[in-house]
């Protein structure tokens, strides 16, 4: 893939349909129930509706797409976990064995690992191979990767996501494996919307104080030498990203071409989002966010992304784990705007809610989107 192709590609995505959209909406007012009383499940049922253009949905196989790369910024002390685990950890997803794949398991979700980057001397058993480089060069000495090879994990991360649409899957979920991921990811974030370092970088899986403020110096480094121009998003993945990112950032792309749900996880993949939805505004109308992530600059990319996370249980994993609970709950809005009766359907005489149906009868601020 080059730039052109992927203008190519990004001209070719549509946005939501406003008019299936807008009958979802006016299916949830008719249902037996007070205004908006099941709240964020209507929202998700109405977002879906806008993206196949029905009213009623049905989920059937959820993928969670997992793109696994090493990030050489890791070596310079950023990550208390050693670079060795991205391997293994890639393969232990493809046996069920990760917090992720559990979760994936339980529901019935299938799970692809992809590896795009990861360095090691080997091909890892169960992972699917689409690597690019063994590993990103560190971004505190040059940029992590060319602008050619960032383009080609993006390309993976577009097939991924075709490749699920070809075997009948309904939704996707997108998460990562990579050490060091959240040092790029902060970067990114950074380097995309002039936030200081200090106001989007966490710990990552656990950090010492001293380690802290060195992961949040070599950031600000990082983007320093690196110069990544906010207005050119390949530019910045390439210059302080990482090759999950990029692949992730594709998949983002991928679903909103092929009109399905992406479900974003935590912090790398809401960058990711973040990404793909600077290149393409459209792209936001395909992107579900599942938990709100405990990594500092979590809330400030879904502040740009202009979204909500439906689910709130102090997750801060990564590996897509969010993605297998959002689809159960996902499943759950697409049942009540299935199954659940009308007002004349019940034989109710919904007149008494004349009075509430433009307020917010709950005393809650409206306008959070799913």
């Amino acid at each position: 893939m080059n730039d052109t192709n992927l203008k190519e590609l990004i001209s070719e995505i549509s946005p939501a349909y406003g008019s299936a959209a807008e009958a979802a909406r006016m299916r949830q007012a008719s249902l037996a129930k007070p205004p908006h009383s099941l709240g964020k499940l209507e929202d998700i049922s109405v977002k879906l509706a806008g993206i196949t253009g029905r009213v009623n949905n049905l989920l059937g196989e959820c993928r969670v797409l997992v793109f696994a790369a090493d990030n050489g910024v890791a070596l310079e002390g950023v990550a208390v976990t050693p670079q060795s685990v991205t391997a293994l950890q890639a393969v232990n997803m493809t046996r069920h064995k990760t917090g992720m794949s559990v979760l994936a398991a339980h529901f019935g979700n299938s799970v692809r690992v992809f590896d795009v980057g990861v360095n090691s001397e080997n091909k890892l058993p169960g992972v699917i191979d689409r690597r690019i480089r063994r590993g990103t060069a560190s971004i505190l000495r040059g940029p992590a990767m060319s602008r050619e090879e960032c383009l080609r994990a993006a390309e993976a991360g577009i097939e991924a996501v075709y490749d699920a649409r070809r075997d009948g899957v309904s939704a996707i979920g997108i998460g990562e494996m990579g050490i060091g991921n959240t040092t790029t990811s902060a970067a990114v974030l950074s380097a995309l919307t002039g936030l200081s370092p200090e106001a989007v970088t966490g710990r990552g899986s656990g950090l010492t104080d001293e380690a802290f403020e060195l992961k949040k110096r070599v950031i600000a480094e990082a983007v320093l030498l690196n110069s990544p121009d906010k207005d050119d998003v390949i530019g910045v993945i390439s210059k302080v990203g990482g090759l999950d990112i990029a692949a992730m950032t594709g998949a983002y792309l991928g679903a909103a071409r092929a009109r399905i749900p992406a479900v974003a996880d935590g912090f790398i993949s809401i960058v990711a989002a973040l990404c793909a939805y600077r290149l393409c505004p459209a792209v936001r109308d395909f992107i579900f966010l599942s938990h709100a992530s405990m990594e500092t600059g979590y809330r400030r990319a879904a502040e740009e992304l202009g979204l909500e996370p439906f689910l709130l249980l102090d997750m801060r994993l990564g590996e897509g784990s969010g993605c297998p609970i959002a689809f159960a709950v996902m499943k759950a809005a697409c049942a009540v705007m299935n199954d659940m009766a009308t007002f004349d359907e019940a034989a109710i005489n919904d007149g008494y809610l004349d009075t509430i149906r433009d307020i917010d009868a709950f005393g809650v601020e409206r306008g959070g989107r799913a």
